[in-house]
């Protein structure tokens, strides 16, 4: 039997906004949404959160996920999320599981049909990490690293329509960060949440926005509002779990 686990991390230093992980979106704490993404799911079997806020812990019991407790030398600001997700899989046993769904609490603008689809498509191609993304059209990139001089990542002297940079280039997709799964054996030797073979699972674009402060907060809320049709997917009585990928 396949057994795959969520992990969600949400520790209670936020600097964007104070409290980000339980501030209100659309009605419930925003960590509520990504806990109820989980749960929806067909395939997630149990759901956990790794916190180190007791206002954090209230709400993943209010809304039927499992607490672990998060040690502080994994959630200062330099703490990766691996060091978390590792700390969930070791106190779990969760290492002979099948996958792992790392959830981030700021993508609340996925369904659960994006992690159905995403773990259906890490297993039709056998692959042992896989990530969110969305496709983006002629997206040129500058960068600066003191806000003055910037340099450009593609050739802006030979600029090419979107059809010819496509046939050339290839297309192009953002790493949204809305979700990722991967095998959690092979996550220890990596230490990286991608490793092996890599999948990519397809979001639309409207669902790959993050609220990282006020202003992508309101954009998000917009976004969901204008959305909300789709989104009522969310409310409808927890899936029964089924055994077979369909």
């Amino acid at each position: 039997m396949i057994r795959i686990a969520a992990i969600i991390p949400a520790r209670g230093g936020s600097k964007g906004i104070p409290h980000k992980n339980i501030i209100d979106f659309c009605g419930k704490p925003l960590l509520a949404w990504t806990i109820e993404h989980a749960l929806h799911s067909k395939f997630v079997d149990e759901v956990f959160v790794s916190t180190d806020d007791i206002n954090i812990a209230e709400v993943v019991i209010n809304f039927g996920a499992k607490i672990v407790d998060r040690p502080a030398k994994f959630s200062s600001d330099d703490a990766s999320s691996e060091c978390a997700i590792k700390h969930v899989i070791e106190n779990n046993n969760l290492f002979n599981w099948d996958y792992i769904v790392f959830l981030q609490p700021t993508s609340p603008l996925r369904q659960p049909s994006d992690i159905d689809n995403a773990i259906r498509k890490i297993k039709l191609e056998q692959a042992d990490s896989l990530f969110s993304a969305s496709y983006v059209s002629n997206f040129n990139i500058w960068r600066s690293k003191d806000g003055v001089s910037f340099l450009p990542c593609y050739d802006f002297k030979n600029r090419l329509r979107r059809q010819d940079s496509e046939t050339q280039f290839g297309k192009q997709y953002i790493e949204n960060g809305s979700l990722y799964v991967f095998k959690p054996k092979p996550f220890f030797i990596s230490e990286n949440r991608l490793f092996g073979k890599i999948s990519m699972s397809l979001m639309e674009s409207w669902k790959s926005f993050e609220i990282d402060d006020y202003e992508s907060l309101e954009l998000c809320k917009m976004l969901f509002q204008l959305n909300k049709n789709e989104m009522i997917e969310n409310e409808t009585p927890l899936r029964e779990k089924i055994r077979i990928f369909d």
